[in-house]
């Protein structure tokens, strides 16, 4: 049991002297005449590193207490000498996106579908009824893989009260990894209301900054619940929307600022003009276009025949259109038998 233990952490430490790199602290800016107290005011709401301020508008900035638009500028000046903000060439840009990894779903074949799993530094978006679920509890039950990935921890944040951790345990069964290990890796909050689902996010970013490249996967179950509750009608659809995009806006700084993945669930609406389409399932995923755009990649799950499960790229920047079929057991998600 310890063995296993001890095998998670070193392959936790293996890859995280490369990965305190991706970054450099906001404590950096004290070199630039910025004091501690201001740093200190921005790491309380999550802005750790020296790209968060680059992340953050001015007026978002102004809206901390003890920051006066005088301080903000000198901030954003002090950041700027540090940061190259201006153009990159692609070759360049292609050489950062050398430190994508991929977090596996427990199918090789949905995995291929991805373009070899859960891609780091975007949002990978999921929705069909409760396979997305299951798929939560497989990706959260991560293991090392290919393409670099040395496995890591996970943050969850479940706002429908749906996390159960026994399901990690039959997971673990399946990979032979010790139960403890595995449970250890996962920071668990349950959020009740929308605000408090953003205010975790500040959590998130100083977690993330704390133990710099230990954490590699960031989940949502589900993204909208809260959102739905929230805000009901037309008439506070608009200001729902508004809050929707600061949290996407919000999640989309993270995964890049820190190169973690980042996995959320959708809920499902009837569609009234389906019907006038012809087409075979009468169902869109809620959020509009504001989660649509937000999405890197979006993945819509169905059941097949019998035991058989169909995953179909929605939309996505580089991935074609097109499914693969898996299963699922008590070991989570895996490979459909023929």
């Amino acid at each position: 049991m310890k063995v296993a233990e001890d095998q998670v952490v070193e392959d936790d430490s293996s890859f995280q002297d490369d990965e305190e790199s991706f970054f450099q602290d906001i404590d950096l800016l004290q070199k630039h005449g910025i004091n501690m107290a201001d740093i200190k005011k921005l790491k309380s709401v999550g802005i750790c590193t020296v790209k968060g301020i680059q992340m953050t508008t001015r007026k978002a900035l102004c809206n901390i207490k003890g920051l006066s638009e005088a301080k903000v500028e000198k901030i954003k000046e002090a950041a700027g000498k540090l940061l190259n903000v201006g153009f990159q060439t692609a070759f360049e840009y292609s050489a950062r996106r050398k430190q994508v990894f991929h977090v596996t779903t427990g199918s090789q074949e949905f995995d291929k579908l991805l373009g070899g799993g859960v891609e780091s530094m975007a949002i990978t978006e999921a929705f069909g009824g409760d396979l997305k679920r299951v798929l939560c509890h497989s990706v959260t039950a991560q293991l090392p893989g290919e393409d670099g990935y040395s496995g890591g921890k996970v943050i969850f944040i479940d706002t429908e009260n749906t996390f159960r951790p026994d399901r990690l345990r039959d997971i673990a069964d399946r990979f032979n990894v010790d139960h403890d290990a595995v449970l250890d890796n996962v920071l668990y909050a349950r959020a009740y209301t929308s605000e408090h689902q953003m205010e975790l996010l500040d959590f998130v970013a100083a977690k993330f900054h704390e133990e710099g490249g230990v954490f590699k996967l960031l989940i949502i179950d589900s993204i909208m619940a809260l959102f739905r509750v929230d805000f009901s009608g037309r008439g506070e659809l608009a200001e729902r929307q508004q809050k929707l995009a600061q949290m996407l806006s919000r999640l989309q700084k993270i995964s890049e600022e820190y190169n973690v993945a980042v996995f959320i669930t959708n809920q499902m609406t009837a569609d009234p003009g389906a019907g006038m389409t012809f087409q075979a399932d009468p169902k869109k995923p809620i959020g509009g276009h504001i989660l649509a755009h937000a999405s890197t990649t979006r993945i819509s799950l169905r059941k097949g025949r019998g035991e058989m499960r169909i995953a179909k790229i929605f939309d996505s920047p580089d991935m074609p259109e097109n499914e693969a079929t898996f299963a699922i057991s008590a070991g989570g998600v895996t490979d459909a038998k023929d």
